[in-house]
Parts: C-alpha cells; structure tokens; sequence
C-alpha cells in the first residue's frame, strides 16, 4: 500500500514539474516576444535618424566663397563710380593699402604709373588703391589723388573692410609704409607681393604672367 503511495506520489510531482516547466518556457518565450518587439522599433526609428543626421551634415553651399570685401559696394573717389572687386573678377587686379601721409606710399605710386606705361592699356586688367587710415576719407583722398596725377581706382576702406583686410593677409597690410600689394588673379585667388617698395619693371614681372592665364 504505500509503495502504490509513493508511486502515485511520484507521478503527480512529475506532472507538476512538466507542467511548471512548459508555463515557465511558453512564459520565457512570450517575454523574449514582448522584448523583441522594442528593438525592432527602436532599429527603425535609428534608421530614420541616421538619414535626416547625414542630410544634416551635408555642407550647405554659400553665395560666395569669395571674401566679404569683394563684394562691399566701393566708390571711387577720381570718378565717383560704384563697383566691387567681385563685379571685375576674370580679370587682373593689383592692390595696394596705403595711406595719404605715407611717403613711401608715393614713391610705390610713382612706379605704378611707370608700370602702366609699359603695361600699356589693357581691358583686363586694374589697378586698386585701398586707404586704409581710419582717419582719413573721402575728401582727403581725392585731393591726394589729383594732386598727384593718379587716375586709376581709389577707395577708403571702412573698418570692417580694414579688419577682414588685416585677418586675410596679415596686420603688416595696415602698414602702409611696408608699401603692401596683392595680386588677385583671375579666378579670385589672392596672392600677397613682397614688402617693400616694387619697381615697375618688378610689379610687371609679377603681373604678367597671371594676366596669361586663363579665368577657366
């Protein structure tokens, strides 16, 4: 009698022990369902993310890659004619900042005109006086100017002009006696000459050969 106790006890554990472990699987797979389904969502929402991420990044493209100056509105005090540099990019144009008290200004003048006599006349090509003394102006330019018989371009600067001048090419090109002059080339390139004063044979050594090169 009690062995058919034991065996009948033994049987219904065993049936208890089945019956617990198949709840506790069908519960283990229910949950790794339930769990599953949040990563699947969360891997599309990633997806999603990534996208408008890398639309984000793409660079946006400005107007102009070109320094601000180049296209500030310039007056030029022999014609009262306003352009930018800009406008006239496809051709030559040689800069110099300078001041109306400097003589070393003058004598880099003076070798100027000489450059354009052997330069002769030349539609692509342009010659820029920047002043870049903040105490200086309009009318005290002009009068520079005529004076002295200089008639290509000339502009005051203004002080945004005279900052983003100095950032690009260096504090020395607020020196006027250091005589600075740049070149910008037909693409738009600038391209800074050496210190001190250049003689008109010299400035014609640097000018030409950007003038034989082509805007494309």
């Amino acid at each position: 009698m009690k062995k058919l106790f034991w065996i009948a006890s033994l049987l219904v554990i065993t049936a208890i022990a089945v019956t617990a472990c198949s709840t506790s699987n069908m519960a283990a797979e229910q949950q790794l369902v339930v769990e599953q389904l949040p990563i699947e969502e969360s891997e599309k929402t990633n997806v999603g993310t990534v996208v408008t991420e890398n639309e984000s990044e793409q660079p946006v493209q400005s107007e102009s890659s070109f320094p601000t100056w180049y296209s500030t509105p310039l007056t030029d005090v022999n014609t009262g004619k306003v352009f930018t540099v800009e406008e006239n990019l496809g051709k030559v144009i040689l800069v110099e900042t300078l001041a109306t008290w400097c003589s070393n200004c003058y004598k880099q003048q003076t070798e100027v005109v000489r450059f354009h006599d052997l330069l002769g006349e030349r539609d692509d090509f342009i010659s820029l006086g920047i002043d870049i003394d903040p105490n200086e102006d309009i009318v005290l330019l002009t009068g520079y100017v005529s004076k002295n018989g200089f008639d290509w371009l000339y502009v005051v600067a203004s002080g945004e002009m005279i900052d983003e001048i100095s950032l690009l090419y260096g504090p020395q090109f607020l020196n006027p006696p250091s005589t600075p002059m740049l070149l910008i080339d037909r693409k738009g390139n600038a391209q800074p000459l050496n210190f001190g004063i250049k003689s008109a044979e010299e400035l014609l050594n640097n000018v030409l050969p950007y003038l034989e090169e082509s805007a494309y």
